[in-house]
């Protein structure tokens, strides 16, 4: 399919933006390191910027042209590693303050949920309000001696948010909590010439939600997921697995736009019926949606079929 998918998320270019605002000019190859990509991935992830405006790529690195220090000034967080004992679950906690976001939480269920979907196993959201960390909705204040280190690592306003993620490692603590800080914010947002600003990966985030919802519906069968601008997704038992997924059928959905049923004859599904239908708007093709019917494996369908011929069966 022309060579393999990037594979980064909005994490990875806010890592990028974080990296390029402490020090800067970055060698390709060493931001690639900071960021946690391969070069492949890393220099697919500084075009995307480049032809927002964001960077300048010269001979001795990249750094953040004026448009780019703008966009990082609207997604700033700060982060930290910290250890908050049997408050998380995780071996690794990485705590991050979000700015002015303590109004736009509710109970702290989304962010966890956020964190949970880009690979930490949780996440426990604070808001600071007249001195003190409190669990959001009922006020709840933290444990003292946790709420000292919290303090000690940021210099905390009224009204800022920390969101703590927790993972078996320090990189998967850290996505996670930044995505569900960089959902609080409203996402990255480019600006290229005088066009109307528009999240890179915003559309994505929103069919991540659409596959979740299809997942549900059928049961828990596996669902592939793929926009024409987005890497795509593949949920297996209400997770996703991966996040730079794309096949063939979802592929011949996208340019052809119909739905298509068919064996896959490659990939993780070889050998099992697929069904994948296309998202329009507009008239326009933006995604495709694919089940993967797992009961083809087990001779479900032929039972279903004989209970629908036959009343006495059901």
């Amino acid at each position: 399919m022309g060579g393999p998918v990037p594979k980064f998320n909005d994490y990875h270019i806010w890592k990028s933006l974080y990296c390029l605002s402490t020090a800067s000019p970055i060698g390709r190859k060493k931001l690639a390191e900071l960021i946690g990509l391969g070069e492949g991935s890393t220099r697919t992830l500084l075009s995307i910027l480049q032809d927002a405006g964001a960077i300048s790529v010269k001979k001795k690195g990249v750094t953040l042209t004026p448009e780019g220090k703008k966009l990082w000034e609207t997604v700033v967080m700060s982060t930290a590693e910290v250890d908050l004992g049997t408050l998380t679950i995780g071996e690794h906690d990485c705590a991050v303050r979000v700015p002015h976001a303590a109004g736009k939480i509710t109970y702290g269920c989304e962010e966890r949920d956020n964190a949970i979907k880009n690979g930490a196993l949780g996440a426990t959201t604070l808001v600071f309000s007249n001195g003190q960390l409190t669990f959001p909705g009922d006020s709840y204040p933290l444990d003292e001696k946790y709420d000292r280190i919290l303090k000690k690592t940021f210099s905390l306003s009224d009204s800022d948010a920390v969101i703590i993620g927790t993972a078996d490692s320090y990189a998967a603590a850290e996505e996670g909590a930044v995505s569900a800080g960089l959902e609080l914010l409203g996402g990255l947002n480019l600006q290229k010439d005088n066009a109307a600003p528009v999240s890179i990966l915003g559309s994505g985030n929103e069919l991540l939600a659409l596959a979740f919802m299809v997942h549900d519906l059928v049961g828990g069968l596996p669902v592939c997921a793929k926009s024409k601008d987005n890497l795509g997704i593949r949920i297996e038992n209400g997770k996703v697995i991966d996040n730079a997924y794309t096949g063939a059928v979802l592929e011949e959905v996208l340019k052809v736009g119909t739905t298509i049923r068919r064996i896959a004859t490659s990939g993780p599904y070889k050998g099992i019926r697929v069904i994948v239908t296309p998202l329009e708007v507009n008239n326009r093709v933006i995604a495709a949606i694919g089940v993967v019917d797992l009961r083809s494996m087990t001779g479900l369908d032929d039972t279903l079929k004989l209970m629908d011929e036959d009343p006495d069966l059901r």
